[in-house]
């Protein structure tokens, strides 16, 4: 039974309405880590693997959700929301916030489940709250367009769940385009669909089944320390609004001004800014290998300024720079933890991924889940 399937057979066996039902999908981001929240630019895409939703309004005040995946359910009248705890926080600060902006809703029942490796760093928690809201819009004609649905599912997950995010995630989710990166400007929400040819090559996780919470509080921390640098940094550099007109030359020259951990991050946002840009010019020329020595420098940006990786994620990425196959790895999403994003050679792909794993198992004891991903267009109603 696929995915979809067991999600209508779900919503048949918990209610009599009549659902329609939603696919929300998760993405990758192939360039440009931790610089959504600090004024940068990503870049991401959606992919085939996410969330799939079955909604119907049931003319009542109440909401009913159902997680078939985690054979959990709640219900709650809709003018009467209020945090809860765990998976329930995610579709409740989409309530939330849909309160908050005076967006009227009726009653509805709601099940939904997925396909997303748990803690892999696919967004899951983004791919639910776009895709909710995505349904909702779409059921109570609320009107709006997928960059404001955007914006408003970041501040759901900001809301009950406290997770300080960037707009990426979202961002990706609602706007994807299948066979095409999204460039996007975190600071005008400006965004561009770039072709990913990748005919000779493969997009390969590989999961350390480390898993991660990022509302721990370490993705937070780094977003003040991010915050306090950029604030001390205006005093000498009184023309700079954003680390987007700061460059990694001026952060350098400023050493003196900033402790060292406030240091490392600045330095790490501004060289990875500058490698976004850079990104986006290496593929309009379909240069893929010089795009690939950007991710393996922005693993060791990762790893080493702002530390978000952990021994088994620089592991696999060292253990990638050995096979000529893989032409760029790096850690991929909030870190700590999750996948590492690799890129390589089609006919390779088998034997490289073999050899890694095999490293890996060998070193921690750990068999690693690998995913070979597609792209997949933004939010979308499955309909016939």
């Amino acid at each position: 039974m696929s995915t979809s399937e067991k999600v209508l057979a779900g919503f048949k066996q918990h209610f009599t309405t009549t659902p329609r039902l939603y696919f929300s999908p998760g993405r990758i981001n192939l360039i440009g880590e931790h610089i959504d929240y600090n004024d940068g630019f990503v870049m991401p895409a959606a992919i085939d693997k996410g969330i799939w939703f079955a909604v119907a309004a049931n003319n009542t005040d109440i909401a009913n959700f159902v997680s078939v995946d985690l054979e959990d359910s709640f219900s709650i009248k809709v003018n009467e929301i209020a945090k809860k705890d765990g998976w329930k926080n995610y579709v409740l600060g989409v309530l939330h916030v849909l309160d908050e902006n005076k967006i009227s809703f009726g009653g509805f029942d709601c099940v939904f489940g997925g396909n997303l490796p748990v803690g892999a760093g696919l967004s899951s928690s983004a791919a639910v709250e776009g895709g909710l809201l995505f349904a909702l819009n779409t059921i109570f004609s609320f009107g709006m367009n997928r960059i404001e649905m955007a914006k408003l599912a970041q501040k759901a997950e900001h809301s009950y769940p406290g997770v300080n995010c960037g707009i990426m995630d979202q961002f990706a989710s609602l706007n994807g385009q299948k066979d095409h990166v999204i460039l996007l400007d975190c600071t005008s929400l400006e965004y561009k669909h770039f072709p990913l040819q990748l005919d000779e090559y493969d997009i390969v996780l590989i999961n350390t089944k480390v898993h991660h919470s990022l509302a721990s509080g370490e993705y937070n921390k780094r977003r003040k320390q991010c915050e306090e640098g950029l604030a001390l940094l205006k005093t000498k550099l009184t023309d700079a609004t954003s680390f987007r007109s700061i460059s990694s030359k001026q952060v350098r020259e400023q050493k003196n001004l900033l402790d060292p951990k406030t240091y490392d991050r600045c330095l790490y946002v501004t060289e990875e800014i500058e490698r976004t840009q850079l990104a986006g010019k290496y593929l309009e020329e379909n240069n893929l290998i010089e795009f690939g020595k950007l991710m393996f420098q922005t693993h060791e940006g990762l790893s080493k300024l702002y530390e978000v990786s952990c021994d088994e994620l620089d592991f696999l990425v060292d253990e990638a720079k050995k096979h000529a196959s893989i032409i760029g790895a790096r850690v991929m999403g909030g870190g700590f933890g999750g996948c590492t994003i690799n890129l390589i050679k089609k006919e390779k792909t088998n034997a490289t991924v073999a050899s890694i794993t095999s490293a890996y198992t060998e070193k921690f004891d750990v068999v690693p889940e690998v995913y070979i991903m597609n792209t997949s267009d933004g939010t979308y109603e499955i309909t016939g």
